[in-house]
């Protein structure tokens, strides 16, 4: 959308008292970047969030308004009915480094507008020169983990998140087990921090199991997904149970991904291992609807937004006994310690061996999953934005 045409619909900024007396509509910024192109975890979870906050009742008399910059990818006008969009040709990186470092430019700089809150979706400030700044913290496993990371995660975020998270006027974050690290480790205060689920898909469950489905694993191939063990586990799986179903390990690999290529290209592993890649958004329901059992091996997740999936379409989840996936999949799933090969074989044999185990988890998971709502999702965001004008309008009183 062109910025003469945004500032038709939008008007002038409201003065803090109007927006006081919830006589004028609040204006927010949201950072739509991690949507752009391959809507990895974080990516699913902005563009939900922001095409359920614009069909909310909550923010019927708001202004949502989708940022993105890029040198080569633009963003689609029409990608959030009931929304606006400002798109600028700049590259990432140097956007990056001018924000995290420098503190420059202010979004009502960069987009030519005013708004009352700016909302980062990692956790570096957007800069503002009057917006409330909000950030989001999915995890801390960059403060534990940081040769996981790379490019400007690296560079920013172990460095920069903790002083970030302390000057926003509020942070989000996408599970209880994420809001105690942040408390704890970051020293937010309680009071300045909002709780956001992701929601389930809109998927049906399917009514029975597939004769020919396969062991799913969905995300990164990365270490810090702790593949080494699934791998493990189904390696001896192979030798325990000759006609186990083959394991699918779907999703992006990157440079840290050439150990876990070169396994499942080898013996015993080669032709049972298979690895379809990114899954677009709409084949993600297709995916599902094809596995006996999710797998999630990680040490640490901030939510894990596949178990979510999983348990929507009736799939038996089996996840570590680490980080928010306790809190996510509830009495669902099996667990395991996340490096305990054989104990991860055991359930494996277990649940693939006993068709009422999986019928039990698979009604579990039904209910558990039904617990997560893109708009409950938006009605806690819709909290935290008010809590965070709230706060920036004490602050400069």
């Amino acid at each position: 959308m062109k910025d003469k045409e945004l500032q038709r619909t939008c008007g002038a900024n409201p003065t803090r008292d109007s927006i006081r007396a919830g006589s004028s509509p609040v204006r927010i910024l949201l950072d739509y970047r991690p949507a752009l192109r391959q809507r990895t975890g974080v990516g699913e979870y902005v563009h939900e969030l922001a095409k359920a906050a614009a069909s909310s009742d909550a923010f019927r008399d708001d202004e949502l308004v989708l940022f993105s910059a890029s040198w080569k990818d633009r963003l689609d006008p029409s990608v959030v009915s009931g929304a606006k969009t400002i798109d600028r040709r700049i590259p990432v990186r140097g956007l990056n480094f001018a924000w995290h470092r420098l503190g420059w430019p202010s979004a009502e700089r960069l987009t030519h507008h005013d708004f009352d809150v700016v909302q980062s979706l990692h956790p570096l400030l957007i800069p503002a020169r009057r917006a409330a700044q909000v950030v989001t913290v999915h995890d801390l496993d960059f403060l534990d983990h940081p040769e996981h990371t790379q490019a400007e995660i690296k560079r920013d975020y172990a460095a920069l998140a903790g002083k970030h998270a302390r000057r926003a006027d509020h942070v989000v974050v996408n599970s209880k087990h994420t809001a105690a690290d942040v408390q704890n480790r970051l020293g937010v205060p309680a009071d300045r921090i909002t709780v956001c689920y992701p929601g389930a898909p809109a998927w049906r469950a399917r009514s029975s199991e597939p004769p020919d489905g396969y062991l799913l694993f969905l995300g990164a191939l990365e270490p810090r997904k702790n593949l080494g063990v699934l791998l493990d586990a189904y390696e001896r799986l192979i030798h325990q149970m000759p006609s186990v179903p083959p394991l699918v390990l779907a999703g992006k690999a990157g440079a840290d991904s050439k150990l876990i290529l070169a396994r499942v290209a080898d013996r015993p592993l080669a032709g049972r291992v298979q690895l379809p890649g990114y899954i677009e958004g709409p084949n993600r329901e297709a995916l599902f609807s094809r596995a006996i059992a999710f797998i999630m091996p990680s040490h640490t997740e901030g939510f894990g937004m596949p178990v979510v999936e999983a348990m929507k379409i009736g799939v038996p989840v089996i996840v570590a006994d680490r980080g928010a996936l306790p809190e996510v999949a509830g009495s669902a799933a099996h667990f395991f310690e996340p490096d305990d090969v054989e104990g991860l074989t055991s359930i494996l044999q277990t649940v693939l061996s006993e068709p009422a185990r999986r019928a039990d988890m698979r009604a579990r998971g039904l209910e558990q999953a039904a617990r997560f709502d893109w708009r409950k999702s938006a009605d806690r965001l819709h909290d935290a934005w008010t809590r965070a004008v709230e706060a920036n309008r004490d602050g400069r009183a």
